[in-house]
């Protein structure tokens, strides 16, 4: 693909935009829950002002543009008080949850290597809800993730096994608050004192829970405490662009104080070039997403966040309640936020999931894990609120029809020829994905026969299928 000869005309641009996203998932319906935090139209052109107003400044170097210093200070100032920081804690913007987590596990890593001299291969107990963005980390940095179990009736981290999986080399526990799996909140004061006794890092993984779980709990929800109120949690994530609905990118990091933080930071003057000194990953970046957190968290101020959280909290409630009342469905674990997980020893989830997309809904299907189930996610939002009775009715019919419909055959046979260990060549891909109605990067309107497939193999073998699927899709247009 060339660039034009002729540039195109403002009017002309927008007009292949427009038609470029025709396809996309239509979110402002409040039908989709998953991937969407909508804060409403109103919110939505304060947001969008704030960014483009800050979108050309360049938040590398605060020096010289001060106002970004100052939009990054008084949101992190924000999240620190939400989250029961007192005077020292402190913190930096990041482009999401990912980020935050990286840098989380970079700072452990090398207060590890200050104080605890000798490790070679430093390791970090992560319950198995603990996001996959740790193990990603892990990956980047060297960081070796060891996974435990969880309670399997409660879905909270067990800290008994947390306890076993402690070695020498343990640099680092986490916790969840909540889990995006579940919705639940770990036992975080349980997991902060056994930090304590083996004075080890405990991060608190607040990236979908921070910001909205102070609010739940002012309503009446119950659940254990988990920032830094705890004595022993040393870091935590909080994003801004889930439940405070500040425009993507938008996270937090934070640490209890500067002696941890500063580990996080990297610098680098062995070059002949301007000396980089970056407190996150990104070295250039837009000051557009800090200054739109900024503004709506100006907008709804806490009494619009907190009758914003009674909104959804009344309506998750009801959501809960419901998914309990229609034969076939089972809510796993007790959510302590407005994320449940739910499935069926009757129907197929996959096919409950396709037959909700035939009634205009987008709801997340959860692939089956030692312990969990194959299952159904729901995010419900404020703009989700006005639509439970109609999605509750959908669901009741969604479920009879899949009671109806049979597993797929492709399933049964990736698991007689594919070996337990077995690995996929570029050949058996292709004759998959021709079996399963995939051309190119277009799916199948349904996808229950796709899910199955992967809900039949290993974790590893899903990695590599979809890692195959996915670097298929990137191919540049000639």
């Amino acid at each position: 693909m060339k660039l034009p000869e002729k540039g195109l005309s403002p009017e002309e641009i927008l007009r292949r935009l427009e038609t470029y996203r025709s396809d996309d998932m239509p979110w402002r319906e409040g039908r989709t829950w998953a991937y969407i935090y909508d804060p409403g139209r109103e919110a939505e052109e304060v947001i969008h002002r704030a960014y483009t107003m800050y979108l050309t400044e360049n938040a590398l170097d605060p020096t010289v543009f001060p106002s970004t210093l100052r939009l990054e200070n008084e949101v992190i100032g924000i999240a620190a008080e939400h989250l029961g920081g007192d005077d020292q804690v402190v913190g930096n913007f990041t482009s999401g949850g990912t980020e935050s987590i990286l840098l989380a596990v970079k700072a452990a890593r090398d207060y590890a290597r200050k104080t605890r001299p000798g490790i070679e291969r430093p390791e970090m107990v992560l319950p198995v809800t603990a996001h996959a963005a740790f193990q990603k980390a892990g990956h980047y940095l060297g960081v070796e993730p060891v996974l435990v179990p969880v309670d399997p009736v409660s879905f909270r981290a067990d800290v008994e096994a947390i306890r076993r999986a402690i070695t020498p080399r343990t640099i680092l526990l986490v916790g969840s608050a909540v889990s995006y799996a579940h919705g639940v909140v770990d036992p975080i004061p349980e997991i902060a004192a056994l930090a304590r006794e083996r004075a080890i890092w405990l991060h608190v993984d607040a990236c979908m829970g921070g910001f909205l779980l102070p609010y739940f709990r002012r309503l009446g929800a119950e659940f254990p405490d988990f920032d830094f109120r705890v004595d022993g949690v040393t870091s935590i994530s909080m994003d801004f662009h889930k439940y405070a609905f500040a425009a993507k990118g938008a996270s937090s990091v934070l640490y209890r104080s500067r002696e941890y933080r500063k580990c996080q930071m990297y610098a680098c003057a062995n070059w002949p070039g301007y000396t980089v000194i970056n407190a996150t990953v990104q070295s250039t970046k837009s000051a557009g997403p800090v200054a739109a957190a900024w503004a709506v968290l100006h907008f709804f101020g806490d009494e619009g966040y907190l009758e914003i959280a009674r909104r959804v909290k009344e309506a998750t409630e009801k959501v809960v309640r419901g998914i309990e009342a229609i034969p076939g469905l089972r809510v796993l674990g007790r959510p302590d936020m407005n994320l449940v997980a739910f499935t069926s020893d009757e129907a197929s989830v996959f096919h409950i999931v396709d037959e909700m997309r035939a009634r205009s809904w987008y709801v997340q299907p959860q692939l089956a894990y030692p312990g969990s189930k194959e299952n159904i996610h729901l995010s419900i939002n404020p703009t989700s609120v006005r639509w439970v009775e109609d999605f509750l009715r959908d669901l009741r019919d969604a479920v009879e029809s899949a009671k109806k419909l049979p597993p797929g055959k492709l399933a049964a046979l990736v698991r007689e020829h594919l070996p337990a260990g077995g690995s996929f060549d570029e050949n058996t891909f292709d004759a998959l994905a021709a079996a399963a109605g995939i051309e190119g990067e277009k799916l199948p309107s349904r996808m229950a026969e796709i899910n199955e497939v992967l809900n039949a193999l290993s974790p590893a073998q899903r990695e590599e299928l979809l890692v195959e699927f996915l670097d298929r899709l990137y191919r540049p247009v000639r």
